[in-house]
């Protein structure tokens, strides 16, 4: 999961990036980065850390042009290295940066062509510097001296021939334009808008979410379609195409369940709504299957479900209470690196109004369940503060199968669903009673939104892999590098990386 954003504009586009990746902070807590272009120059920015930490006002002084782009990052295993931050850049062909939201599940074959076929060198471990070094290989294999929007495609239906897995991409190309990319079955989301200024241009924006662009005062025009791909000039003329042969719409559910922003909507269906139905359903279970319950209050595990557990309780004529309070401070547990430091952050990002749990029944709500540390946690502050019986609730059905397209979900073992059935896991992470939002209503509660949208990839809950491309081999070889003794390890890259023909701002 990270997020990306790309501005062609008719003033400087620096602080409009800076803002863009702002709103989309939540996909990426890691590290951030900007590329910008002026006069055929780019200009580039990025480090490891949150994107107001980053970016200080003698960076964006420096960050010149009215055309660029944007990335954030969440870690994943290996990449504690500032050289993997996004955007990558080569100079050849042209100068082009790109950033990348997924992961190529053929990386390491694809490596391999890159180094041995194209004679392109690769500095990172980074799947990302892996496809833009395809990309600009195809381009400039196309491409003559000025490389025409037509090439551009060319180049990413190649793409789509080489690349498996889940990729949105952006990219710009020095001095003609930006352009952005969804792999063919639209795994990962990225959409883009336009508004009018004064002086009659119209300013384009690509990004992961339409929170970035609706909240930046721009109109959603639509999400880019599996296999689609978008140009827009640096004079702002845009142009689009079906790039893959065989595309099929099938986005990731969790998108919905816990990575997007509510206020955004991702291919027709709002979140927020999605999120609501998701609540109505689970409610609908709670009391076809447990109708004597006797659950004094609802208190939702904040902030990504809230939405769903206010629907319960007003299906159910409980209470809704907020019984936590949010350190906002402390990133989002799923995304940290590291069984301890998630472990240890849970107290220091929630504390619990004791007046809300002493001697209730409580039900509490979760948008999902992964490792369990959260939730276990969580039910000991809920005993601690007085709660009689604490029973658990999550909106989304067990996780137990790695997400392979872009979700750094941890190995299967260290799933608490792993090898467990519905009371197992209610006894591993300490509670009275543990219920699963079904399958069907999960999937029933996204469509909603959309009926066109008949497939999803659920397979971090089912095991159905979409792209038909993932064996135990290759789960086995994730394993061992999604890990956290993986991510402990001492990584030994540099922390710095100067490309040439690159203006790196410092």
């Amino acid at each position: 999961m990270c997020g990306i954003i790309g501005i062609v504009a008719n003033n400087p586009v620096n602080q409009m990036l800076f803002d863009g990746l702002t709103l989309l902070q939540h996909r990426g807590q890691d590290a951030a980065g900007i590329l910008t272009c002026e006069n055929n120059r780019l200009f580039l920015r990025k480090e490891n850390g949150l994107v107001k930490d980053v970016f200080h006002t003698r960076h964006m002084r420096q960050l010149l042009g009215n055309m660029g782009i944007g990335h954030v990052r969440y870690p994943t295993a290996g990449c504690d290295s500032s050289a993997e931050a996004q955007p990558f850049y080569v100079n050849a062909p042209f100068g082009i940066a790109l950033g990348h939201n997924g992961n190529l599940t053929n990386v390491d074959e694809l490596r391999a062509s890159v180094q041995q076929l194209d004679h392109r060198h690769i500095n990172t471990n980074s799947d990302s510097e892996v496809l833009l070094n395809v990309f600009a290989h195809e381009l400039s294999s196309i491409a003559g001296e000025e490389p025409k929007v037509e090439d551009v495609f060319t180049a990413i239906a190649n793409v789509h021939r080489r690349a498996q897995g889940a990729y949105a991409v952006i990219g710009l190309i020095a001095g003609r334009g930006i352009f952005a990319f969804r792999d063919p079955y639209g795994i990962r989301p990225v959409c883009y808008g336009q508004r009018k200024t004064s002086q009659g241009f119209t300013e384009y924006m690509i990004a992961s979410e339409s929170v970035a662009i609706e909240a930046s005062d721009f109109e959603l025009i639509r999400d880019l379609a599996p296999g689609e791909a978008i140009f827009i000039s640096s004079e702002g003329e845009v142009t689009l195409k079906q790039c893959a042969t065989q595309a099929k719409y099938a986005p990731c559910i969790f998108e919905y369940v816990y990575l997007a922003r509510p206020d955004s909507i991702i291919d027709d269906v709002s979140v927020y709504r999605a999120r609501m139905r998701m609540g109505e359903r689970l409610a609908a279970k709670i009391l076809r299957e447990w109708p004597d319950n006797d659950i004094d209050v609802i208190i939702p595990i904040p902030d990504t479900s809230r939405t769903a557990a206010l629907e319960i309780a007003v299906a159910m004529n409980i209470k809704y209470r907020e019984g936590f309070v949010k350190n906002r401070y402390i990133a989002r547990t799923f995304i940290m690196p590291g069984q301890e430091m998630r472990k240890r952050s849970v107290r220091q990002k929630l504390n619990a109004i004791d007046l809300e749990f002493r001697g209730k029944n409580v039900l509490l709500v979760d948008d999902s369940i992964v490792r369990g540390t959260t939730s276990s946690e969580i039910i000991r502050m809920a005993r601690e503060a007085g709660a009689n019986k604490v029973y658990m609730a999550s909106a989304a059905p067990p996780v137990r199968y790695p997400n392979v397209y872009g979700i750094d979900m941890p190995t299967a073992s260290e799933f608490v669903a792993h090898n467990r059935d519905n009371d197992a896991i209610c006894e591993a992470i300490g509670a009275d009673r543990l219920i699963y939002q079904d399958m069907h209503d999960l999937i029933e509660s996204v469509r909603a939104g959309n009926p066109t949208l008949n497939t999803f990839d659920c397979s971090c809950f089912t095991g159905d892999y979409i792209t038909g491309d993932i064996d135990e081999a290759y789960l086995d070889i994730l394993s061992q590098r999604r890990s956290d003794h993986s991510k402990n390890a001492p990584n030994n890259q540099s922390r710095d990386i100067v490309a040439v023909g690159l203006y790196n701002v410092q």
